[in-house]
């Protein structure tokens, strides 16, 4: 075969070299699937493979990278080399590309991407753990590869997590933006100016592939930056000095959420953060108790008070009776919640290792999105609500969160007074 003339950016040269795991990652104007098509198209062309191109969510072929492949096929010169079919490609020597959406995929229907030499998964800052569990075991073919490209969203998305933050064996993990990319153009360069001048929250996500402190239009995107910033979410001790009060969102079927917190004048500490869903109160009272922690009132929301139609008794009842301390909280409206929230979002800190699910929720929390005008509207229920909702409470709650008579307490160690 004749040789092919291709140029891609120097940082993405590696795709040529082997390695399990190919990783680009960055903003928009790099290359970088541009480069990926160019790449396995050329090695396509070199030798017989099978080659799956997935996304986590495709509808139709329109989602994937089918135009992709082809746009390159015809700027390579490649066109008398491959069969452009309406959903796949074919090469004259047996090289075949396949297309997929990895969310429609079971352990027992993937199987038939077995033997594949190639995956590369697109956008894959969307993929969840459930569709990377179930496609990694099945490209176990000998040499075979896995590539990913993606402009990362949140740092704890799990395609960030699993390639960037902790990074498997053999994974060649490469960050490129618009300035690695020669052929930038003038048009671009435009775009990003103007994205720079006009949403430059935005920015650098969006052009420097950086992670967004908190996902695009959360109700506290600012208050996660600033905890960031301000160093808010760190290693956080458990203090036996000061009370752990118990702050409950209940829940059966939807999860039940619990944050510990500990409060020393005006700071806020949630020290740990507890999710799981049908589960009875005395399981949570136990699970608690065998913390050995110096416990002060346990804050349940207003309907805390109400009686269970099977046994007419109420959850502060069946806690009272558990031996706790219990205060039920005012109904507060959640718009009036969300803005006590905020008023104390920055005397709040968060332990990084125990509270992880937690600042997941908030960074997620949005509301939802009228389709006709584009116009928020009140919060979305869903998994990430729970979570929001018990932060609603301890910050409903923190003035109640009192450490008996022992005055107050300066802990230097935490710069905190």
């Amino acid at each position: 075969m004749a040789e092919i003339k291709a140029e891609i950016p120097d940082k993405l040269s590696f795709l040529f070299n082997p390695h399990r795991y190919k990783v680009a990652r960055g903003g928009r104007g790099s290359a970088k699937s541009w480069s990926i098509a160019r790449a396995l198209l050329i090695q396509a062309r070199q030798q017989p493979l099978r080659i799956g191109c997935f996304r986590e969510i495709q509808k139709s072929i329109k989602d994937s990278v089918h135009a992709l492949l082809n746009d390159q096929i015809q700027l390579l010169g490649l066109g008398a080399d491959f069969e452009v079919l309406r959903d796949e490609i074919r090469c004259i020597n047996g090289s075949q590309f396949l297309f997929g959406g990895l969310a429609d995929h079971t352990v027992e229907s993937i199987k038939s991407f077995e033997g594949l030499d190639r995956a590369w998964v697109e956008e894959g800052q969307t993929v969840s753990s459930k569709s990377w569990g179930i496609l990694i075991p099945t490209i176990r073919k000998e040499g075979s590869e896995i590539w990913v490209s993606y402009n990362p969203d949140l740092d704890t998305d799990e395609t960030h997590q699993r390639f960037t933050i902790k990074s498997p064996t053999d994974c060649m993990n490469v960050l490129v933006n618009y300035n690695d990319n020669p052929w930038f153009n003038d048009v671009l360069e435009q775009e990003r100016l103007d994205c720079l001048r006009d949403y430059p929250k935005d920015y650098p996500n969006i052009w420097e592939g950086k992670c967004r402190p908190a996902a695009e239009g959360a109700i506290y995107y600012d208050e996660i930056e600033s905890a960031q910033n301000d160093e808010r979410i760190v290693a956080l001790p458990y203090d036996p000095k000061l009370k752990v009060h118990v702050v409950v969102d209940l829940g059966w079927n939807d999860s039940m959420a619990i944050s510990l917190v500990q409060r020393i004048r005006s700071e806020i500490r949630v020290i740990e953060y507890i999710e799981d869903d049908h589960k009875t109160l005395d399981h949570y009272s136990a699970l608690l108790r065998n913390k050995m922690m110096n416990w002060g009132t346990l804050f349940l929301p207003h309907d805390g008070a109400n009686g269970d139609f099977k046994t007419g008794k109420s959850a502060q009842e069946l806690l009272e009776a558990l031996g706790w301390k219990v205060e039920v909280l005012p109904r507060m409206n959640i718009e009036q919640g969300i803005k006590a929230v905020r008023m104390g979002f920055k005397q709040t800190y968060f332990d990084k290792d125990k509270t992880i699910r937690l600042v997941e929720c908030l960074k997620r929390y949005k509301r939802q999105v009228n389709k006709s005008t584009n116009e928020p509207s009140t919060p979305l229920h869903d998994e990430y609500s729970h979570g929001a909702d018990n932060f609603r409470y301890v910050h409903m709650a923190a003035e109640q969160m009192v450490n008996d008579d022992w005055g107050d307490i300066v802990y230097p160690d935490l710069g905190i007074v």
